[in-house]
């Protein structure tokens, strides 16, 4: 389903010809929960002659950030409908969090199913955070509205359909930098829409050749270097966790490389993304319990990710080298399958003994970093659904992160500046220890099975296919790559996009040093 088109404006708010325009709403907790309206609502407030809190209120609204209250406006202003989004209590700065503007414009937006145009008078200040918090609104906006168009053969008959022009009301509409955002917002967002597309397809329609394809077919145009590797290179080329996870599938796996060179950069950065694809996820002969099997259609969410920043990359034009690379996999169970106890020797040489068939995502993942490394890189980015123990520890909405210092810290900063957080983690020598082999150089898992510091142990597992000197970040996105719940803030329900913003703030990040 196409994203809505995206303009700004600056028309005082009250004057709007729109089916909706959305205001900030504040609670005063020293003032008994008073309303207050937000910043960007001045004339609206005042259109209603300082009625507007008050009837707010009748409606039930308590300002709580991402409650959204509907008010017909009777002809008050040009508008047919005022949509009061909560943004939490009165801010002490110019302007509430990045998240909660971010999150409280994906809420109005969405509620908005229905209306053609919609436009946001949503605070912003006069200031050097203006870009930022310009692209937090833009960004919930966009996303918020989301939808996966299914394959439902009846028409919905009471299913609304997203909104289809978005307009946010600024200072000045020409601005150059409030323009730049606006360009930027409308490819992130794309590429966030585009990676929950593929990781809401259904597995049957997403193996990993048609995964292949997909994601060449969506680069075609950009400017990127498509290489795709098929089962017999991966053989030949020494793919070998690649080629073990695979095999067990008539489906045979994928290795996607995708290459974005700046012009006119002499000696660019150079980063490599790297991203776990398991088009389905069964736990091979290790097979998984049936129970919530069905979200294993997600276990290519890395891999999406990857795929769909490269594109926006491609877009973006950041003055960094960035490659992406898509290790593609259907793990089955099969009389082709890779066993536990099987040793399999990696892309780099290194032989791993298998313990568990459902540990598959660091035997696909160790090829392509080793590969991403002999082909030369300054950083390793990767990022996947590799452990339950990431939801465990650390939730939902928060992604472990480990690897070198200085990438850690990069992606840390990225994620908080995008609302994707990541939680830095460490790898101690304890774990490495337990992976310990007696036959090969390291186990896939811990070699007695102990599922103690299970993150940590696909985090430790990937460090052996790291070339020295290369700094890296393992991103592991077991929960917030899929949201399972009802749609919340900027998030609907199904693949959520996350990390894709996280990178591209990083390259920015890379760029701008």
């Amino acid at each position: 389903m196409s994203q809505p088109s995206l303009s700004l404006v600056d028309t005082d708010p009250a004057e709007l010809a729109v089916d909706a325009i959305v205001i900030g709403l504040h609670s005063q907790p020293d003032d008994g929960g008073a309303l207050l309206p937000a910043a960007g609502a001045e004339s609206i407030a005042a259109a209603f002659d300082g009625k507007l809190t008050s009837t707010l209120a009748l409606l039930g609204a308590s300002g709580a950030p991402g409650e959204v209250t509907k008010l017909a406006t009777l002809g008050t202003i040009a508008a047919p409908l005022v949509v009061a989004v909560g943004l939490g209590n009165e801010p002490t700065g110019s302007a509430p969090s990045l998240e909660t503007l971010r999150r409280g414009a994906g809420a109005a937006v969405r509620a908005l199913a229905g209306s053609a145009t919609v436009a946001l008078a949503l605070p912003l200040p006069d200031d050097a955070d203006a870009p930022g918090v310009l692209r937090a609104t833009l960004e919930g906006a966009m996303l918020g509205g989301y939808r996966f168009a299914g394959y439902k053969t009846v028409p919905q008959p009471n299913r609304r359909e997203p909104v289809t022009a978005l307009q946010v009301h600024v200072p000045d509409a020409a601005d150059a930098a409030a323009v730049a955002e606006v360009t930027r917002a409308e490819v992130v967002a794309r590429a966030v829409r585009q990676t929950r597309d593929w990781i809401n397809m259904p597995p049957n329609l997403l193996r990993p050749p048609q995964f292949a394809d997909a994601v060449v077919a969506a680069a075609e145009g950009s400017g990127l270097e498509v290489e795709v590797l098929d089962f017999d290179e991966l053989k030949a080329g020494g793919y070998g966790g690649i080629v073990a996870v695979g095999q067990g599938s008539e489906e045979p796996p994928r290795l996607v490389r995708l290459r974005y060179v700046p012009e006119g950069v002499a000696d660019p950065k150079r980063v490599a993304l790297v991203g776990k694809g398991i088009t389905f996820d069964t736990g091979g002969i290790s097979i998984k319990p049936n129970a919530g099997m069905w979200e294993m259609k997600s276990d290519m969410s890395g891999a999406a990710a990857v795929g769909a920043a490269m594109i926006a990359i491609a877009a973006l034009k950041p003055a960094v080298a960035v490659t992406g690379y898509l290790a593609m996999a259907e793990n089955m169970p099969s009389g082709s399958a890779y066993r536990p106890g099987d040793v399999i020797t990696m892309f780099n040489g290194k032989r791993v003994e298998v313990y568990n068939t459902d540990a598959e995502g660091r035997m696909v993942l160790g090829d392509a970093i080793a590969r991403a490394c002999a082909d030369g890189t300054d950083y390793v980015l990767e990022t996947s659904t590799l452990t339950g123990g990431q939801v465990i520890s650390l939730g939902k909405r928060t992604a472990g992160l480990m690897g070198s210092d200085a990438a850690v810290e990069l992606i840390k900063a990225a994620g908080e500046a995008t609302g994707e957080p990541a939680w830095p983690m460490p790898l101690p020598d304890e774990v490495r220890k337990g992976m310990e082999s007696d036959i090969a150089d390291i186990s896939q898992t811990n070699s007695n099975l102990d599922r103690a510091g299970h993150m940590l142990q696909g985090g430790v597992f990937l460090r052996e296919f790291v070339a020295d000197g290369v700094e890296w970040a393992h991103i592991d996105i077991a929960g917030p790559s899929f949201h399972s719940g009802e749609a919340t803030g900027y998030w609907t329900k199904g693949g959520t996009g996350v990390p894709v913003r996280t990178f591209l703030t990083a390259i920015d990040q890379l760029a701008a040093s």
